[in-house]
């Protein structure tokens, strides 16, 4: 932990020259707060899903119908957390313009690309239109909001996301098999709260 303004904060796990909405294959988990089974329960090695773990369920599906060139991979809707697949798959664009802002037009910079400098840097630090982070943040909103009109105002999430970038080097499998079967090993599961005292 590192202190800005004083105040602790946690460093991000993200990798800090990975463009996090290129083409890639994600392999997810996003927890519930305090890790409180909110989603249901399992029974015999089955996942039996609450009203909020069938709307997470759903509103998972449905990401690519939000975001363009998403889709989704192998997942799981755990008693208290999610373990998913997304993949980012856009066609590869060379665009030679910039937007000006102000003027709301676009400006041909072919000949002079070393006057982009000021739109590079602020697409360089401003969050990404289809990058992994607006599309969990804007999932993870979805189910929020759907609880606070359906009265489950004590539902959280916990504030970020883990993620692993899945390389092509015959770990997808793996990572589906571990989707797959993780409800038959949630008694192990260190997200369960009942394993974390064994």
């Amino acid at each position: 932990m590192t202190l800005f303004k004083n105040k602790y904060r946690i460093e991000s796990t993200r990798l800090s020259n990975r463009d996090y909405a290129a083409n890639g294959l994600y392999f997810i988990t996003i927890c519930t707060g305090d890790r409180t089974c909110f989603f249901g329960d399992i029974v015999n090695t089955q996942i039996h899903l609450s009203a909020i773990g069938q709307i997470a369920e759903k509103f998972w599906v449905e990401i690519p119908q939000h975001f363009k060139h998403t889709y989704i991979d192998a997942y799981v809707v755990m008693p208290n957390h999610v373990h998913g697949i997304i993949i980012i798959d856009k066609p590869y664009v060379v665009s030679t313009t910039c937007r000006d802002v102000a003027c709301n037009v676009s400006t041909d910079i072919s000949n002079d690309l070393d006057d982009c400098n000021f739109f590079t840097t602020m697409s360089m630090i401003s969050p990404k239109s289809g990058s992994l982070s607006a599309i969990l943040q804007s999932y993870k909103s979805a189910v929020t909001q759907w609880c606070r009109k359906n009265g489950y105002d004590n539902f959280t999430w916990q504030p970020r996301f883990y993620d692993r970038i899945i390389r092509a080097d015959g770990s997808l499998d793996k990572i589906r098999e571990y989707i797959v079967n993780n409800p038959t090993k949630w008694k192990e599961d260190k997200n369960n709260p009942s394993s974390l005292w064994m």
